[in-house]
């Protein structure tokens, strides 16, 4: 089931599914990095995958809230989440 809701980060699609059962789940690891970095790294490996496929990222830089939700929603890619929990950020982002 999909959904739309105004969060922290803009407007994310929300989907009910579970991460265990995610094969073309990709991970990406930005903490630390801070603006353009982790745009630009979550760009180059959006590039990579295929259509329908998920990356998980985990951010540190505020900015990626605003940064990933525009870049997905120039590029048509879905944010599936965007939440911060003790100063990281946790995102899922499906490839259109």
């Amino acid at each position: 089931m999909l959904h739309r809701d105004q969060s922290q980060c803009g407007w994310v699609d929300h989907c009910d599914t579970r991460l265990d059962l995610m094969p073309d789940l990709k991970e990406l690891d930005l903490k630390g990095m801070v603006c353009p970095e982790p745009l630009l790294r979550v760009r180059n490996r959006i590039r990579e995958l295929d259509s329908g496929d998920l990356l998980r990222v985990e951010a540190t830089d505020s900015t990626t809230k605003r940064d990933f939700s525009n870049f997905c929603h120039h590029m048509r890619h879905r944010l599936e989440e965007c939440r911060e929990q003790d100063g990281v950020i946790y995102f899922r982002i499906r490839k259109g």
